[in-house]
């Protein structure tokens, strides 16, 4: 009996032994803060432009702006780029907005306005052929068909046209060139100006045809504002062109339009490089420039003409 009664103590006691010590332990698991074990993107929809956070929310200019406006200054050369707000009435400027330099084929826009209006008070008569140039004078930014629609209905006679009604006050011929539609200057400011026109005084049928058509523009035309995301539902005309400037040949890469519901985003951007720029550059800054501010991949997505 007692020989029972140690046994059982001394199992008792080998028991209490283990349950309190444990010779190979297992590791804690590391607690590991989420910033740690993914990248955390603060803002998750900025791919996909502001239409993912609604076409209508306005950029943070204290982010986007800010961002933008640091990006416009590390780039070389003359840039100059306006985004106005039609909603808030705020308008967004970076580099120098009011330089001029050669417009390339943006002012084709300033040519269709001019000829859908004339044509609307019944002062010409747009047939087949003059739509179909303008079709491929926005869409294609096809130049012989710029040219016609300039030949047909008195091109030098719109400049001032151009100026005092559309608001493109500093719109100059370059000295000693000829006055064609190729030859002209102007700035960010006077493009920002054109597209206010379209979208808010031009009659509701050429307004319609130009916003549709602006959406609508070929591949080499993707490009500029087009970067301010396919949620923003962009239209464009871009200009790109390398002409003389100080006696040596410059890039010049171009684009003015709009973005957001209701298109309540006019944007105008230009950019003259220095010597030795290129075509891909050029369209790459600008693009970058409205991506940047709108929120938008970056470096954006573009096709290059």
């Amino acid at each position: 009996m007692l020989l029972r009664r140690g046994l059982v103590a001394l199992l008792t006691l080998l028991t209490l032994t283990a349950c309190g010590h444990d010779e190979n332990p297992a590791p804690e698991e590391p607690v590991v803060a989420e910033s740690q074990g993914r990248q955390v993107d603060e803002e998750p929809q900025a791919a996909a432009g502001l239409g993912s956070r609604g076409a209508s929310a306005a950029p943070s200019a204290k982010s986007q702006g800010a961002q933008a406006t640091a990006f416009v200054q590390k780039l070389s050369g003359t840039f100059g780029i306006v985004v106005r707000d039609r909603t808030t009435g705020a308008v967004w400027k970076a580099g120098d907005t009011k330089a001029t330099t050669w417009t390339a084929s943006t002012i084709k826009l300033a040519i269709a306005t001019d000829v859908l209006e004339r044509n609307q008070a019944k002062q010409i008569t747009l047939d087949a052929t003059d739509r179909s140039n303008l079709d491929k004078a926005l869409i294609n930014s096809d130049n012989d068909a710029a040219t016609a629609l300039w030949n047909r209905y008195d091109g030098p006679g719109m400049l001032e046209r151009f100026r005092s009604k559309y608001g493109m006050g500093s719109l100059a011929v370059i000295d000693g060139y000829e006055t064609f539609w190729r030859n002209l200057r102007c700035s960010a400011e006077d493009l920002q100006s054109l597209m206010s026109y379209v979208l808010e005084k031009l009659d509701a049928q050429s307004r319609s045809y130009l916003v549709t058509t602006l959406r609508k523009v070929a591949s080499n035309q993707h490009w500029g504002v087009w970067a301010a995301g396919s949620g923003l539902k962009p239209g464009n005309k871009d200009g790109w062109a390398e002409k003389p400037v100080g006696g040596k040949n410059v890039w010049v890469t171009h684009t003015v339009g709009f973005a957001g519901d209701g298109e309540r985003y006019v944007v105008a951007v230009m950019y003259e490089q220095r010597p030795g720029g290129t075509l891909e550059k050029g369209a790459h800054a600008v693009s970058d420039a409205v991506a940047t501010y709108f929120g938008a991949k970056v470096p954006a997505p573009v096709t290059l003409p």
